[in-house]
Formats: structure tokens, sequence, C-alpha cells
């Protein structure tokens, strides 16, 4: 009897409850430890994998503005392997990831195109299939060996909208009366503006420079100019083109480089021992460099067209009354501060309402002074001086001005915006989009 006793009270015991209550509260608590463990280690490993894709997306596509497609992928692969070594987390990143296409901004959407500059898409791995997926340490317990992660990244290019189409300078942009911008044309600077009176911004025109308060207006300026209260804006732009002069000069006979004109036949210069040229001079689809360098400068005679050319000077170049630029480009390497000048009726460009291409350009590493009746139609001016002009009534439709000193206009002009159909040289900005 006696034993049976001993047995009732052992099975209506509640001794030792709490150990068996506290295997299973150990057992969860070492699997859900285990799985805070290794999901916080396989966040860690995402966050550094999506910093790679980023950076070597950033870097591929910088490198294609100048490098072969190969090139630039070559790139993306050194930055990957910089930021992941091979011998700690496998090979991340394969050339077939580095894809070069098209961005739409308006649909959100990547499509791949060989050959592209303007966008690139990186995958980074750590996959079971590359032998690099991310180990687990404890979720092993319940059968989780290793994750597969996956990272994405596209970057695309960009031009801020002045400097497609307006007027920007490095310093002071310093505009006179009675001008009138039209639709979305712009006016910056990176150091401050300076406006006289009545003058009109249309709506979506922008005026902008790192501190409004260093606008520079009459007495009632805002009174005087309509819309440019509107118009104005505080910031500033890295003006990158600025530093891609010289590229620019050697990209004319590189048929490799992002800056060699379609119009040209050949890429092999043809030397002109001159100090004045006309349209004899100049048969189409050429290079030419111009070695006018005396004295006097070189001059393109009075009503020259010049057009499907590109002409490298070393000197002064004085384009003469009437001189036209169609579908071509004048560049000199002169640091002078009139390395390029008009005296009158200097049209760039065909009146074409936009169309592509007919485009002039002129690049120079001095200044420019333009006297009176400048016409710009879809065309630019790029140098690294001031540049100087007077325009004519409705005759600038479609201008990039950029200029590394100052820019001065003078009255009665009339600016509008293209939006597109432009002849100019650009440096890319680059942006994350996906």
């Amino acid at each position: 009897m006696m034993g049976s006793g001993i047995l009732s009270r052992f099975w209506q015991s509640e001794a030792g409850g709490g150990t068996a209550m506290g295997l299973v509260v150990l057992s969860a608590s070492l699997v859900m430890g285990s799985y805070a463990i290794d999901v916080g280690r396989l966040e860690q490993q995402r966050t550094l994998m999506q910093a790679t894709a980023d950076s070597v997306a950033h870097d591929a596509l910088v490198s294609r503005e100048m490098l072969s497609e190969g090139g630039a992928v070559a790139a993306a692969i050194a930055r990957a392997s910089a930021m992941m070594n091979a011998d700690d987390f496998g090979a991340v990143l394969d050339p077939q990831d580095v894809v070069f296409g098209v961005w739409d901004r308006n649909a959100g959407t990547f499509t791949p195109q060989a050959g592209s500059r303007t966008a690139v898409q990186v995958l980074v791995r750590r996959t079971g299939e590359n032998d690099n997926a991310i180990p687990t340490y404890l979720m092993k317990l319940v059968g989780i060996d290793a994750w597969d992660v996956v990272t994405r990244a596209t970057f695309a290019t960009y031009q801020p909208l002045c400097l497609r189409e307006g007027l920007v300078a490095q310093s002071v942009v310093d505009i006179q009366s009675n001008n009138s911008y039209l639709r979305d044309f712009c006016i910056h600077s990176n150091s401050y503006v300076k406006l006289s009176s009545n003058n009109l911004f249309e709506a979506g025109t922008v005026v902008s420079m790192p501190d409004l308060s260093l606008l520079q207006l009459p007495a009632s300026g805002f009174d005087t100019n309509l819309g440019l209260t509107e118009a104005l804006r505080e910031g500033s732009i890295n003006i990158r083109v600025l530093r891609r002069v010289q590229r620019i000069i050697d990209g004319m006979t590189d048929i490799s480089s992002p800056y060699y004109p379609e119009f040209l036949a050949s890429p092999m210069p043809v030397s002109l021992n001159v100090n004045r040229i006309d349209a004899t001079h100049l048969p189409a689809g050429r290079v030419y460099n111009w070695n006018c360098n005396s004295g006097s400068g070189g001059t393109i005679e009075n009503g020259t067209v010049v057009s499907n050319v590109v002409i490298i000077a070393n000197c002064d170049v004085t384009l003469g009354n009437g001189v036209a630029l169609e579908n071509a480009i004048v560049l000199t390497t002169s640091t002078s501060a009139n390395s390029i000048k008009s005296p009158n009726g200097l049209r760039l460009g065909i009146d074409d309402g936009c169309t592509k291409g007919g485009g002039g350009r002129i690049v120079s590493m001095g200044g420019m002074n333009f006297a009176a009746d400048l016409e710009i139609y879809g065309s630019q001016l790029l140098g690294l001086g001031d540049i100087e002009f007077a325009a004519r009534a409705n005759g600038i439709e479609g201008a990039s001005v950029i200029s590394n000193g100052r820019i001065s206009g003078t009255s009665n002009m009339s600016m509008s915006y293209c939006g597109g159909g432009m002849d100019e040289f650009t440096a890319d900005y680059f942006q994350l989009v996906n």
C-alpha cells in the first residue's frame, strides 16, 4: 500500500513542472535568437551589397562618359572588388551583370541597349549558384544553411535645365534692359545676377544664384521686371563641361570620343596656313587645323557660310560681317579676352524652328565678344573667359551660353527655349533612379 501511495503522490506532484516549461521556452528562445542573429547579419550584408551596387553603377556610368563599354565594365568590376573582395565575399559581380541601356523617366523602366552612354544597371550577387551565398549560423538548426541575395542599382544621366538652354556663368551674369525671356529659358550665375529694368520673364523661366540676397537690381527693380519674383531660385551648379574644353578639342580628331561630330567624313585634320579664309578653303566633312598664330590673328571673311566642318584655330579669330555657322564647329586654343569676336551679324545655326541639326558651336579657351546682331538658333557658345554679346530682337531661339567667367548682355533681346533640337557639348550628370 505504501508503494502505491508514493506513486500516487508522484503523479499528482507539480514539482519540476517549471523545468519542462523552461525547456520549451529555452528551445523557442534559441530559435528566435538564432533567427535574430542571422537575420541581423543578413541585413548587414544586404546593406553592404546595396552600397556596392550603387557605387559600382555610378562608377560604370561615369567611366562610360570617356571609356569604351568594355573599359567601363572593367572599372565597375574593379570598384566591386575594392568594396567586396573575392577572398571574403566571392565574386559578387560578373561582366554580364553590368548592362548599359536607356532609362525611360516617364515609365520608370530600363531597357538594355548596346553602345549606350546614358544609363546602366548593375546586379551584385551572393547566391548558391555563384558559390558565395550568405551562410547562416544558428539557422542551420532549422535547416537553413544559406541565403541568396541579389541587389540592383540603376544610374542614368541627366542635364540640368539651365545647362541645356540658358545663360550660365561661373562669375556674374549682367543683363541690361528691355529683354524678354520666354517659356523655360534660364539665367544662372554661381556668383550673382545683375539686371536692369523692363525685362520680362515668362512663366517657367528661371533666374538662379547661390544666394538670392546678392541679386542686383535698380530701385523698384521687382516692379519693372515682370515675372522676376516667380522666376527666382536659389542654388549653385557644378558646371562640369567647363573642365571638358580640352577633351572637346581633342575629340574633334578622335573617332572614339563622345564629342566627335557625326557630320565628319574623316578625323584626319587638314592644315590651313593662312590668316584669312572663306568657304573655298573649307570643303565639307573635314577637320581643319588653322595655323593662324600671328599678331593679326585669323579672319573668316564676310558673308562666309561655314558648313559641316570643324575649325581648330591656334589664334584669335574674327568672324566677319554676316558669317554663319551651320552644322559647324569653331574652336580656338587662344586664351585672350577676345579670342573669338564678331563685329556684326554673326548667325549660329539655322532658323528652323528648333529642328535637330544645323546648329553652330563656338568653343574657346579664352573670351568672346560679339558686337551686334548676334543670332543663335539651337547653338552654343562655350568659353573659359568672359562672353559679351548684343543681339537683335527675336534673334535667339535655343541658346546654350556657358562661361567660366562673366556673361554680359545688352538690351532689346528676345530669348526663347527650344526644348529639343540643340547642338551642344555637354558633360553628363548622374542620378540613381532605381
